[in-house]
């Protein structure tokens, strides 16, 4: 199984980083991929429980991930739901106040379909992910 885990500290309220970031096609900017919101969430919440977008990074063939827990201002969760070469996905983002910004706690957890796929998999989006969450402040409005 493979493991990321991601930390970092936004200026803006922990309201601003979690709008932003739950909002699906704002997520381009953290994994570098395509992203197209298939439906929204069945709970009340545009990007809540059971909205799903698809994700199409580079040549590789688009997946799915639906969001599984929904907690405003405070946590996301979501799987790979349909079309990964990974298996066991979890995908958790937590929002804590820090002074009068944010601190993101992100971790990322999966399992390779094939032998030796998990770790290469991992590699590249653990570059992707610091990268586009690094690069993210002056986007949050």
């Amino acid at each position: 199984m493979q493991r990321l885990i991601f930390d970092h500290d936004y200026t803006q309220p922990p309201e601003q980083v979690f709008a932003y970031l739950s909002e699906h096609e704002n997520l381009a900017d953290v994994f570098g991929a395509k992203i197209t919101r298939l439906n929204d969430g069945t709970d009340g919440n545009r990007n809540g429980v059971g909205s799903a977008r698809e994700l199409k990074v580079g040549p590789a063939p688009p997946f799915e991930e639906t969001v599984t827990e929904f907690v405003p201002n405070e946590l996301i969760v979501y799987e790979v739901t349909k079309g990964s070469p990974i298996k066991d996905h979890r995908g958790e983002m937590r929002f804590t106040a820090e002074g009068t910004g944010t601190h993101l706690h992100y971790e990322i957890s999966f399992t390779g379909k094939l032998p030796g796929l998990g770790p290469i998999i991992a590699q590249g989006l653990k570059r992707n992910v610091a990268k586009g969450l690094a690069n993210l402040g002056p986007n949050i409005d």
